[in-house]
């Protein structure tokens, strides 16, 4: 074992304490199994499914039936592996859950005003009071993120002091063994362009400079594509099939806008670059989780080469749990519903 794969496995081992530590203290303990119940859920990107996806595998497991709710069907994809509704079509539920407090979970918090309700952090939020928040704190029996660091702007967001279950990111209860090959590095995109479904993140043009900055230094370029991002803009590169997640595990380093994946990243060993346009407003969790940042692509060679990942309990606040985190977060669901 050479120091690279020790390194890991101590972060691997801190991480897999927090389970112990974060989620189950969080949670009181294991939950009973719980009877199949019917979810239906909102988030904050209308039709952005690929945030409830990784609790599917979970749910089957249980017999349970997850809806996201839809304004129409007219985003979704017909491949497309998680259910949708609109509000019309929903089956009968148990439960509802908001990911966040913006227009379109409001308005179905509002739609099913009888379902008891929960919000859970699926994806990274900023600090500050949503507008709508106040509508949903009443009802709200439970309140989940993934780890220590997202509950902290997550209660912000929502306006509140209340309690936050630690449960995990479903996206590490399968981490891939990381296997670096030389010379590749990992371009993490966001959005470029708001459209319906959310609203898109300064950077762009930094990330695409920086880019060629590092093939122009002989970096081999695999491009992590935003589930929302244009392809068209990324062309000239090798695109990954496979998630960025999963991808991460074949770089030597990534760089990109931070977002949501950057914790999960650093969790499977793989360090980081961080991206930040002077419009773009991270949570501090995730600039945490970077080697560096840069605002400039002239720096983005060297920042890339000296990329190293943060000090294991930093990456334990940002990550929290990993394991069972999509079981931990459906036991929650399972105590709250109305069954």
């Amino acid at each position: 074992m050479n120091d690279d794969e020790r390194t890991v496995l101590a972060r691997r081992t801190v991480l897999g304490s927090a389970l112990a530590g974060a989620g189950l203290l969080a949670l009181g303990g294991t939950a009973a199994a719980a009877r199949p119940r019917r979810v239906l859920i909102a988030t904050n990107e209308p039709w952005g499914t690929y945030h409830v996806k990784p609790l599917l595998a979970e749910a089957a497991r249980r017999g349970w039936q997850l809806t996201q709710l839809v304004p129409d069907r007219a985003g979704t994809a017909p491949d497309d592996p998680v259910p949708v509704a609109t509000p019309d079509e929903a089956p009968r539920a148990d439960l509802l859950v908001v990911t966040g407090a913006e227009e379109w979970p409001a308005e179905c918090a509002s739609r099913f005003r009888k379902l008891p309700l929960a919000a859970s952090s699926l994806a990274y939020l900023n600090p500050r009071e949503a507008e709508r928040a106040k509508r949903l704190r009443p009802r709200l029996r439970a309140i989940t993120a993934s780890s220590p660091a997202e509950a902290r702007p997550f209660a912000a967001y929502l306006g509140t002091h209340r309690k936050i279950r630690v449960v995990g990111s479903p996206q590490t209860d399968s981490l891939p063994q990381r296997a670096p090959e030389p010379g590749l590095v990992l371009v993490l995109t966001s959005v470029t362009h708001p459209d319906d479904t959310g609203s898109a993140a300064p950077g762009t043009e930094l990330l695409l400079a920086a880019a060629e900055r590092l093939q122009a230094a002989g970096k081999r370029i695999l491009v992590g594509l935003h589930p929302r991002e244009d392809p068209a803009l990324w062309s000239r590169y090798e695109i990954s099939d496979a998630p960025s997640l999963q991808a991460s595990a074949r770089a030597e380093a990534a760089i990109g806008i931070p977002g949501t994946v950057f914790p999960l990243i650093a969790a499977v060993g793989t360090p980081l670059v961080g991206c930040v346009d002077p419009a773009l407003t991270v949570p501090e969790h995730l600039l945490a989780v970077c080697s560096s940042t840069i605002a400039d692509p002239e720096p983005a060679v060297s920042a890339v080469d000296s990329a190293e990942l943060p000090a294991a309990e930093v990456l334990a606040d940002a990550v929290g749990p990993v394991g069972g985190s999509a079981a931990r977060l459906l036991d929650v669901w399972a105590r709250v519903s109305g069954r």
